[in-house]
Formats: C-alpha cells, sequence, structure tokens
C-alpha cells in the first residue's frame, strides 16, 4: 500500500513542474513577442482549459462505452494513458521554443494538460482510498507537497535554461530556444512512469456502469446536490485565484519594484513552495505520528519545505537572504494549522478568510511587505483543494469518479481568472495592483462555500471530523 502510494505521489510533481514553469514562460514570451498582459495570460489559460477538454472527452467515451473508462482501465492504465498523451504534448515544444511560436507553444501546452486531466481523474480519489478513511485528505495534503516540489523546481530549471545561472555576473541572454530541453527531459519521464504504471495493479474504483438500474441515483441528481455544484464553483475559484495570483505576480514585479526578469525565478519559486510548506505541514498528520511527535513534525516539516526553497534557489545563484522574514509567514500558518485540527470545514474557512487579509496587505502595503503578502497567498491556497475535494466526494460512493471528474473539469478556473485579472491589470482598466480585488472575491466564495457545507453534510448526517471517511 505504502509503495502504492509513493508511485501515485509522483506524478504530482509532474503536474506542479509545468504548472510552475508557466509562470516564467508568461513574462519571457510577453517580452519576446510584445503581447499584451491579458494575451501572455493564454498560457494559463490554455494549460488549465485543457484539464477541462480532458474531461469533457473523458464523460464523451464513457457515455459511449456505456462504462466509466477508469472502472473499465483501472487505475494503473488509466494513469498510464494520461501519461504518454503528456508525452506527446511536450514533442510540440521543439518547433515552439525553435520558432519562438505561441499558437505551438499554446497547443503543446493544451496536450500536455489534457493527459494531466485524466491523471488527476485518478490520482486524486486513489490517494484518499489507499491507507485509513480517517487521514484522506492529510494524505492528499501530502500529495500535494510533492506537486509543490516541482512548483519549487520548475521555474528555476526552467530560468536557467533560459538565462543561464544567476550570479555570475554575465549579461543575462533571452533564449527561447532553450525552453524545449526541460520539457523534453520531462516527457521522457511521462513515458518512463507511464511504462511502470502500465503494468501496476492498482485495482479499479467501484464498478460505476452508465446504463444503471432504475433504482441507482441518476447522475443528473448527483449535479443538483449543493455539495457538488458548489464544490465545482469552489475548484474553479480556488485554482483561480492561486494561478492568477502567481502568474500576475512578475508584472507586479516589474512595475512597483524594478525586479529584472532574469531575477524573477526566486520570488515565483517561493510562491510555490509556499503552498509546498502548507501541504508538509498539513500532511504531519498522514504519517502516522501521534501527541508530542506529530506536534514536533507540524513545527519541523514547514522550516525543513523552506529550507529546500532556500537550498535549491542558492545552488541557482540568487540571493536568498531577502526572504528570511517570509519565515514568521511560515509561523502563522503553523499556528492556524493547529488551530483547525484537521477539520475540512475550519480549515477551508480559516485558510481562505487569512487568504482575503493576505490580499488586501499585498495591495494596500508598500515595499517587502506588499511582495510577501502576496507570496502568503500560496500558503493559505496550500491546502484548499483536498479540503474542497474531500467535502465534494462525501459519500458519493459508485459516483465518486465521476464528481471527480467534474471538479478536475473545473480546474479550467485557474486559465479564465487569470486572463480575467490580466485584462483588468492593464493601465486601461484597473492597473497590476488594483486588479487583485479579484483575488478577494475568490477568497470570499471559498469562505462561503465551508460555511455551506458545515450546514449541508450535517443535515446528511457526515461527521466533519470524518468526511475523509464518507469520501471513502
Amino acid at each position: 500500500m505504502r509503495k502504492s502510494l509513493i508511485f501515485i505521489v509522483s506524478v504530482f510533481f509532474f503536474w506542479g513542474f509545468v504548472a510552475a514553469s508557466n509562470d516564467i514562460l508568461i513574462p519571457v514570451f510577453k517580452e519576446k513577442l510584445q503581447l499584451e498582459q491579458w494575451q501572455s495570460q493564454m498560457i494559463a489559460f490554455a494549460f488549465y482549459v485543457a484539464y477541462t477538454l480532458g474531461s469533457l472527452s473523458y464523460l464523451a467515451i464513457s457515455r459511449m462505452r456505456g462504462r466509466d473508462l477508469v472502472s473499465s482501465w483501472g487505475y494503473g492504465k488509466s494513469l498510464a494513458i494520461g501519461l504518454f498523451i503528456s508525452a506527446a504534448g511536450t514533442l510540440l515544444f521543439i518547433p515552439a521554443a525553435n520558432n519562438a511560436s505561441f499558437p505551438l507553444l499554446l497547443m503543446g501546452l493544451i496536450v500536455v494538460g489534457i493527459g494531466f486531466s485524466l491523471q488527476q481523474t485518478v490520482a486524486n480519489p486513489l490517494a484518499i482510498s489507499l491507507g485509513s478513511p480517517e487521514t484522506g485528505s492529510q494524505r492528499l495534503s501530502m500529495a500535494g507537497g510533492i506537486n509543490n516540489l516541482g512548483t519549487t523546481l520548475g521555474p528555476l530549471l526552467l530560468s536557467f535554461a533560459i538565462f543561464g545561472q544567476a550570479g555570475t555576473g554575465a549579461a543575462p541572454t533571452l533564449d527561447i530556444a532553450a525552453v524545449k530541453i526541460p520539457y523534453l527531459i520531462l516527457g521522457a519521464f511521462f513515458v518512463l512512469f507511464g511504462l511502470m504504471f502500465w503494468r501496476m495493479e492498482l485495482g479499479k474504483p467501484e464498478e460505476a456502469v452508465l446504463d444503471e438500474s432504475p433504482d441507482a441515483l441518476p447522475a443528473e441528481s448527483i449535479f443538483k446536490s449543493p455539495q457538488v455544484w458548489m464544490g465545482m464553483i469552489a475548484i474553479f475559484l480556488y485554482v483561480g485565484v492561486e494561478v492568477s495570483t502567481a502568474s500576475n505576480l512578475p508584472e507586479y514585479l516589474i512595475k512597483y519594484h524594478g525586479i529584472a526578469l532574469d531575477q524573477m525565478a526566486p520570488y515565483i519559486s517561493l510562491f510555490w513552495a509556499s503552498l509546498m510548506i502548507g501541504r508538509w505541514t498539513a500532511a504531519s498528520g498522514a504519517l502516522g505520528a501521534k501527541g508530542s511527535q506529530r506536534q514536533l513534525l507540524r513545527w519541523a516539516l514547514p522550516l525543513v519545505a523552506f529550507g529546500i526553497f532556500m537550498f535549491v534557489n542558492t545552488l541557482g545563484g540568487y540571493d536568498v537572504s531577502q526572504f528570511l522574514p517570509f519565515v514568521a509567514a511560515v509561523l502563522l500558518l503553523v499556528v492556524a494549522d493547529w488551530l483547525v485540527k484537521g477539520n475540512p470545514v475550519k480549515q477551508l474557512f480559516l485558510y481562505a478568510s487569512l487568504g482575503i487579509v493576505a490580499t488586501l496587505m499585498g495591495m494596500y502595503a508598500e515595499g517587502p511587505l506588499a511582495i510577501y503578502s502576496f507570496i502568503a497567498v500560496g500558503l493559505f491556497c496550500s491546502t484548499l483543494w483536498p479540503c474542497i475535494f474531500t467535502l465534494a466526494i462525501a459519500g458519493m460512493g459508485t459516483r465518486t469518479s465521476q464528481v471527480s471528474n467534474a471538479l478536475i473539469m473545473m480546474i479550467m478556473g485557474g486559465g479564465f481568472v487569470s486572463v480575467f485579472q490580466g485584462w483588468l491589470g492593464s493601465d486601461e482598466m484597473l492597473g497590476i495592483r488594483a486588479s487583485y480585488w479579484v483575488g478577494v472575491v475568490c477568497f470570499a466564495y471559498l469562505a462561503f462555500y465551508a460555511y455551506r457545507m458545515q450546514v449541508v453534510l450535517r443535515k446528511r448526517g457526515i461527521v466533519l471530523e470524518e468526511a475523509a471517511a464518507a469520501a471513502h
């Protein structure tokens, strides 16, 4: 069981690597091709909308076959097929990079994202089910922590490929042709892991035949449930605020703090490392530790995660001493994790509220405090995914894969919200700083969803502290 979980969480690393690397591609192609801010956000749009295209394709094929695809193929082969699709997408980075072609870049990201869609549909509920149901959301947080190891390294490696090593004293050169190298290496890993998953027996979800008996719960009834449709909106806005905060951050740093493009990587890296910090903090409960050991891990794991950020950025040639004050935000997160005690509703409400505070501070503070506040949004986004996901699939039984797929479809929020904020961020509209009101609105809905789910789940007789068990 533990060995299977290790292999499963490995694919979370791949998702993070590509997602965070997009935040380096956005300002690079914006400068190279003289794009508007909203146009550059089409990189995020293409990647995240691809999840919806993949999910719709998955539903359509399942409907034509009369049987859920994952139930037919099994978890292992489904993951493998998703990885092979993503590997095919990385090949498009060769002509895209060689010709500085924006359309080919978008096409490559779309194909990679379609593969990720199938992978996520499988891996998220599988990670919840592999082990004690009570710690399902915590295992998903742990997997998310591995995801954010990829998001921490992605911007650094891509920036190194494009600009070379920082701190060498040499004038940076913008080499877009070098973009293809890290993606082709990643594609090779997609194929390797795909072959391994193809041979692994990870079982199947509960059989969900689409032509069911008359007394079975119709699929349409599921999506009438506030638990599901409000959860879909929550995923849309959660991914939206997370991605748009990061993808618009380079423009904010350039305009208000004069940070050069070749020095952008550590700031992007720390934003995504913040999600790793938060998820490692939450994952302390999934490691089996109790009592004083659990408390020690709760304080130690986030500091270790922050240390990883410091270490890899130092290797990249960046001066990371300027980021030491960010430890105060990390300690605030640890206190917040202690207060919620693993309850997904309380965690979602408190973290969304702290996200509102951090975004407002970023908009109205000055100097480093403003930068750290925007980066701290990553801390408070860190565990929102497993909270929303766990609450939305609780008690869905044989419909879990379908609800999971519907939630994955809403990852497109990362594209739509990013483009919308990019449009508002133009000088003719609100400007990049005031555009972050979009994030405040997203967090406000997430806090409302947490409050609403407390009522809905109690009516269904699901104990909040055991929502993960209900999902199982």
